[in-house]
């Protein structure tokens, strides 16, 4: 079975390489030097912040066994990350709106340098420290590098469509390259070299620290809205307040919810769901494989983006479908193919069809990041964005902190059911998005056409 690992691995190299190789200018989106050294200054930072994140990632869980505990205890410790992250990710959002982006970035780092060294430690209460600082690391991380770069985009005067080329390759090298880069990396610290598995996380705080020094020295700072000097409840109300009142951004936060909650879970499932008979299958390996997937679908993404008459809304309706039908095949196997009884081996027939299932819903997870980000810069609005964005982040880690809680009480199939449901949902509130954008649109084009004619129908005063 080592030929097939091999050919999907394969099979999705040569098609990222054939997509990267074949873009034409027009696909390319040429930009000027400015924006070029603005956008290589963001993905090198970018980069760093992920390489960071992606280093500890495979080796959490193992860390946490070694230290000799439990997997009720290794839940506990990661329901507190992300019950943290629920419960102070609209504080620092809000705090990175008010007091500036570029603080809440370097913050984000410190954080999770904490974090880290907290690793060094076998002591529990200290580790769930480390957990609680890794939480409020992961909202900062997900709303505040986002929110600096919209606002300074076009605080510069750049293009609207430039920032989809920024968004893309930030995906196709953050959530791609850099983490088969950092998986490889991480496996030769701790296998090749023995350094234990504390190892990559003590080359993750080197990577933040790098990362932090070029935001300190390049980086200025903007804000949510400097103009008025609200309280974090006052931000509170007015976000709560915009998402209320704009239906586009109320669906844009429940297809967000739908989506990631249903990433997160497949990330917990994916393993059990290839080895149900402890079939010897190779992690790391179908780790990489599924970045690879990921950087194809950000590939796939920056082409489409690259053409402003395709509008995000038309796509990711098909998107969302795809996922579904690709996280169903677990359910639909168990039901076509017998299971084998056989303890140990090899990855089975079904286990194969997973695969290939599991590596298309990568590819739709890598046309997601860059898409998404892109409607938010469109819908959300500059004065909270980084509070909105850390709200719609509240029903996933509660999602989340649920599944992980009861992922022993349902059976996979039934798990990965739910998920396929809530993604065949979320394709229908794309949908919807789809249908008031457009509208919205229509009417201001006719509102347009209506004034300049009312203009020209003026009569000269002589």
């Amino acid at each position: 079975m080592e030929f097939f690992y091999w050919m999907v691995f394969g099979g999705l190299a040569a098609v990222v390489a054939a997509l990267e190789l074949s873009k034409t200018s027009r696909d390319r989106n040429n930009t000027s030097s400015a924006f070029s050294s603005f956008k290589n200054n963001y993905l090198l930072v970018y980069s760093l912040m992920m390489a960071g994140d992606w280093l500890q990632g495979p080796y959490v869980y193992y860390l946490y066994s070694q230290y000799g505990f439990g997997k009720g205890d290794i839940g506990h410790l990661f329901i507190a990350g992300f019950g943290s992250s629920m419960l102070f990710g609209t504080i620092v959002g809000s705090l990175a709106d008010k007091q500036g982006r570029k603080r809440a970035a370097i913050t984000y780092c410190i954080t999770y340098i904490l974090s880290c060294a907290t690793k060094h430690s076998p002591e529990y209460k200290i580790l769930m420290v480390g957990r609680v600082l890794g939480g409020i690391a992961t909202s900062l991380l997900f709303s505040a590098f986002e929110s600096w770069l919209v606002a300074e985009h076009f605080k510069r005067g750049f293009d609207q469509q430039c920032l989809s080329v920024t968004f893309s390759q930030a995906i196709f090298l953050g959530n791609g390259l850099v983490a088969i880069v950092a998986g490889l990396f991480g496996n030769v610290l701790v296998d090749t070299l023995a350094l234990g598995p504390v190892a990559p996380f003590d080359a993750a705080a080197c990577f933040l620290a790098i990362g932090m020094a070029v935001i300190m020295s390049s980086w200025t700072e903007n804000y949510g809205d400097p103009s008025e000097n609200k309280d974090l409840l006052t931000q509170f109300k007015g976000a709560a307040a915009a998402i209320a009142s704009d239906e586009k951004i109320t669906l844009l936060g429940a297809i967000q919810s739908l989506f990631e909650g249903s990433m997160y879970t497949f990330v917990f499932l994916w393993t059990p769901a290839l080895s149900p008979n402890g079939e010897d299958i190779p992690h790391g390996f179908i780790f990489a494989t599924f970045m690879l997937a990921s950087m194809l679908g950000s590939s796939i993404a920056s082409r489409l983006m690259a053409h402003s008459s395709l509008k995000v809304e038309s796509y990711m309706q098909i998107v969302f479908v795809i996922s579904a039908f690709a996280l169903f095949l677990p359910v639909i196997t168990s039901f076509l193919v017998v299971p084998s009884g056989e303890k140990g081996g090899g990855i089975s027939f079904s286990g194969c069809i997973q695969l290939i299932g599991f590596c298309t819903f990568e590819a739709c997870v890598g046309i997601f990041w860059p898409s998404i980000m892109k409607m938010r810069s469109q819908y959300i609005p500059e004065e909270a964005r980084s509070t909105i964005m850390n709200f719609f982040r509240i029903p996933l880690n509660i999602f989340v902190c649920i599944v992980l809680y009861n992922v022993d009480a349902y059976p996979i199939v039934f798990m990965f059911g739910m998920c396929s449901v809530f993604l065949f949902v979320a394709s229908l509130l794309q949908k919807r998005l789809r249908f008031i954008a457009e509208n919205q649109r229509s009417r201001s084009q006719e509102w347009t056409a209506m004034k300049e004619t009312d203009t020209e129908a003026e009569p000269l005063n002589i």
